[in-house]
């Protein structure tokens, strides 16, 4: 018994360093990956932290504009203007929370959770950054003009996150890609876990180092600013979320290419066929409403035969796939494919050393 009672402490202990670790790599608040349960009862939690601290300075406030607590009368008109921007921010940030609990917290789709919880916190900063400013000054003029200054020198200062946080509206508005993708841009490949103010990160799959779609361990990083001057390539468009993969190998000239077509096409649709059919008749609508002809996309796995530039016939097996399972799909369809094939030498003939 202690033993498994070491084992679960010790999962618990690593689910936390790696939640740690991914919460460190955005620097913004881990609150918009939460599960709608836990954003629910840390957004009533909030909301009465800041419903007392409301309360709190509604009873200071009060107790300084009838005097009855002896301040000097220069200190009291600072005093009352501070609590009163104090407020003010207060009820920003719980209205913020109210918002989230009535509203971001109840949609089902976790991406638009996520998108609107940092809406959410931008506009709420950013409303708290001006009753800030306006509490160093006496009227709304200059508090405007002041933030008119400061973001001028902020801009020429700071051009590069200043473009990659009008990217982030950028992704927010036409969607490139939402957290959850599978994505390729630039020479970065992999699946989005983060858009942040800032940037964007990615947990690669394939890389330098694996010739398959396997998750690397590694995260790339890159501005969001990228995405304005560098080609998306999305391979989870939430229409279509599918891609076409295909199974290469070479076989000889002298196969029957008759049965070999047959017996892929079986395993195929064995593996495969059932999804695909339905699959393509969405993408078949989809193709419908563009000049693309669309009655050239077949329902089922189809084989094609192609001369190599060697001395073998290539025979191709493309079928459509989701790309998350292209991997282990495309294993499953190597393994069955070599044993059936290879129940009947004299009809499927392989090389020896060329075999892919």
């Amino acid at each position: 018994m202690a033993s498994s009672a070491e084992k679960v402490a010790e999962r618990l202990e690593q689910r936390e360093d790696v939640q740690f670790a991914l919460e460190q790599t955005s620097g913004a608040d881990e609150e918009a990956a939460l599960p709608r349960t836990q954003a629910t009862r840390r957004d009533r939690t909030w909301i009465a932290a800041w419903g007392t601290i409301l309360a709190a300075l509604a009873a200071a406030y009060l107790c300084l504009s009838m005097r009855w607590l002896p301040v000097p009368a220069p200190a009291l008109e600072v005093s009352l203007r501070v609590m009163r921007g104090i407020a003010i921010v207060v009820a920003i940030l719980a209205a913020e929370r109210v918002a989230s609990l009535l509203l971001i917290t109840r949609l089902r789709d976790p991406v638009s959770r996520y998108n609107l919880h940092r809406v959410a916190d931008l506009v709420a900063v950013l409303a708290a950054a001006f009753v800030g400013a306006s509490i160093l000054f006496r009227n709304w003029y200059a508090a405007i003009v002041s933030l008119g200054v400061i973001s001028l020198i902020l801009g020429f200062a700071l051009q590069t996150p200043i473009t990659s946080l009008l990217a982030w509206v950028y992704i927010l508005i036409r969607r490139p890609y939402r957290v959850g993708d599978r994505i390729r841009i630039d020479e970065a490949t992999g699946d989005v876990i983060d858009v942040s103010y800032l940037d964007t990160t990615l947990w690669e799959f394939g890389g330098e180092y694996l010739s398959t779609d396997h998750p690397s361990g590694r995260l790339i990083k890159f501005p969001n600013s990228t995405v304005l001057t560098t080609p998306v390539f999305n391979y989870s468009w939430p229409l279509f979320p599918y891609i076409w993969n295909e199974v290469k190998f070479h076989i000889a000239y002298d196969s029957d290419l008759e049965w070999v077509a047959q017996v892929m096409k079986e395993v195929a649709e064995e593996q495969v066929g059932d999804q695909m059919e339905r699959r393509i008749s969405t993408y078949r609508q989809l193709l419908a409403k563009t000049p693309v002809d669309h009655l050239e996309v077949r329902e089922k796995p189809a084989v094609f035969f192609r001369v190599s530039e060697n001395t073998w016939l290539e025979v191709i097996l493309r079928y459509l796939v989701d790309p998350k399972q292209a991997g282990r799909v495309k294993n499953r369809l190597i393994e069955e494919l070599l044993r059936r094939l290879k129940e009947e030498p004299e009809r499927a003939k392989f090389p020896k050393s060329n075999l892919r």
